[in-house]
């Protein structure tokens, strides 16, 4: 019986070392780090005819690790592609010479529009009005590129581009108004410090989202890790979402883009446009003024008053006034872009309502046609072939895996970035705000994000830091050649007027 009991009692032992060594093997498995996401990169050396002035550079094209931390709860790639010129005395230029880093909205987008539109040293070839050419479609040199004055970082956030989270299931950590702010916000702190420019003159260039994107991160750079900005540029922007629907707000401020796109079809009296400027400042007035009133009143403007209204909705739209009676006075931007050409079977587009299709086309926007193919084409070309860059990951131009984007922080509020722009703004009252519009866009109207800033609590005096600029053209109006180039320019005057700081010792 004994010997028994001890041949359990070893068999037991044989069995309990067994189980603790498969549990150290697994603790240790568990306790082994996972294998980081490489950096990776290329480097190519370049030459650019800008402003008339041989302008050489270097390309870098790769991607930055963000580490899991505490703040960004998860792993990363974000893939980028940088300018900058070359120095004599490459130290002191990372002091004097600015550097913009440059996104695209969406949320969904990755930063192919300012790069390959209009930023960058290389644009894609449309025609001179920003229409479709036939493919295959071709890049070209952008003699009207800010290189000159400025280093130029073109970001993609997760899951656009050549972004992508570590994990799949982590990749919601990402896709939200904060997830975006922080990862992006760690990107460029990242490039800053490894490229040493942190005493370089820095701006932010944001088109449509990207506008709300930078004005979170003016704040953002600020608190989190004391990096003061000379400047933002609001490219077709958007700060804060009841200007463009849900709210009667948004009528009011689209009303005089779709007057101006109106008047570009030549649905207009040739009387009433034949001096556009004044034309521009008697909309607006009557959109601030009678029309908003005429909203607010609602069930209880009186007739007359309506009917007044009505007519001058119809004189600025073309609109059928009976169409307009219906609709209560509200002009909803779908209905105007199937109406305005309906008798010609005609839809003009959302991005540029300069542009056309048919109304029998399944596309839910001709104006982004137009862009898709060339732009997708040529960068993905580009990046392989000029950068030397390669990977087999799908470049993501514009996504919907993003969505459901995160907007939690505004539970029962309007989505917008205004606050944090102001508290920007009075922490460093140095800084600038260049807003960029174009005049045919039914996407975000340049009347909106003026509403948006107008309201901005700030002292009287910081107002004097924000500037604003027209061209002609929709969303992207550098897809049009002669808006290009002012529009490069301005954006050039800015940096030149506020990229000096305090003299060095």
């Amino acid at each position: 019986m004994r010997i028994k009991f001890t041949g359990f009692l070893v068999f037991f032992v044989l069995i309990s070392q067994a189980a603790t060594a498969a549990d150290a093997e697994k603790k240790k498995a568990e306790e082994k780090p996972e294998k980081k996401i490489e950096e990776k990169s290329s480097v190519t050396e370049h030459t650019a005819m800008i402003g008339g002035k041989e302008i050489k550079y270097t390309a870098t094209a790769g991607t930055i690790r963000l580490d899991d931390e505490e703040e960004l709860k998860a792993e990363a790639s974000v893939f980028y592609v940088a300018y900058t010129k070359k120095s004599e005395n490459p130290e002191q230029a990372k002091q004097d010479r600015p550097v913009a880093f440059c996104f695209n909205g969406g949320p969904g987008s990755s930063a192919v529009w300012l790069h390959l539109g209009g930023l960058g040293p290389k644009r894609v070839h449309l025609t001179d009005e920003g229409m479709l050419p036939p493919p295959p479609f071709r890049l070209k040199d952008n003699a009207a590129s800010i290189l000159d004055v400025t280093d130029l970082v073109f970001i993609d956030p997760v899951s656009t581009g050549y972004s992508r989270a570590a994990k799949k299931e982590k990749v919601g950590e990402f896709h939200g108004f904060e997830g975006d702010l922080k990862s992006v916000s760690e990107a460029v702190r990242l490039y800053v410090h490894r490229n040493g420019r942190w005493l370089s003159p820095k701006y932010l260039i944001g088109e449509s989202y990207g506008a709300l994107r930078v004005s979170g991160l003016s704040l953002t750079l600020q608190k989190r890790y004391g990096m003061y900005l000379n400047g933002i540029v609001l490219v077709s922007g958007v700060l804060d979402f009841k200007t463009l629907w849900g709210d009667d707000l948004s009528y009011i401020c689209f009303l005089p883009a779709l007057a101006d796109v109106a008047a570009w079809h030549g649905k207009l009296d040739k009387e009433l446009v034949a001096d556009m400027d004044a034309f521009r400042t008697e909309v607006e007035t009557f959109a601030r003024d009678d029309y908003a009133t005429a909203l607010l009143l609602g069930a209880r403007l009186d007739e007359a008053k309506r009917k007044e209204v009505i007519e001058k909705l119809a004189a600025y739209t073309s609109l059928d006034p009976a169409l307009i009676d219906r609709n209560d006075l509200r002009i909803d931007t779908g209905l105007f872009r199937e109406e305005l050409l309906k008798s010609e079977g005609k839809v003009i587009g959302r991005f540029d309502g300069r542009v056309t299709g048919s109304l029998r086309s399944e596309s839910g926007d001709p104006s982004y046609d137009v862009v898709y193919g060339p732009f997708a084409s040529t960068m993905k070309h580009y990046v392989s072939q000029d950068l030397k860059f390669e990977s087999d990951t799908i470049y993501e131009i514009l996504t919907r895996k993003v969505h459901p984007w995160d907007y939690k922080n505004f539970s029962g509020e309007s989505i917008k970035s205004t606050p944090h722009l102001a508290e920007a703004l009075a922490k460093n009252p140095y800084l600038k705000v260049l807003v960029n519009c174009g005049r045919q866009d039914l996407a975000t109207p340049g009347f909106s994000i003026q509403q948006s800033l107008d309201q901005l609590s700030i002292a009287p005096e910081l107002h004097e830091n924000i500037r604003y600029t027209y061209y002609e053209g929709g969303h992207m109006m550098y897809t049009i050649e002669e808006s290009n180039t002012a529009w490069n320019n301005d954006i050039r005057n800015f940096i030149e007027e506020t990229k000096t700081g305090a003299p060095a010792e």
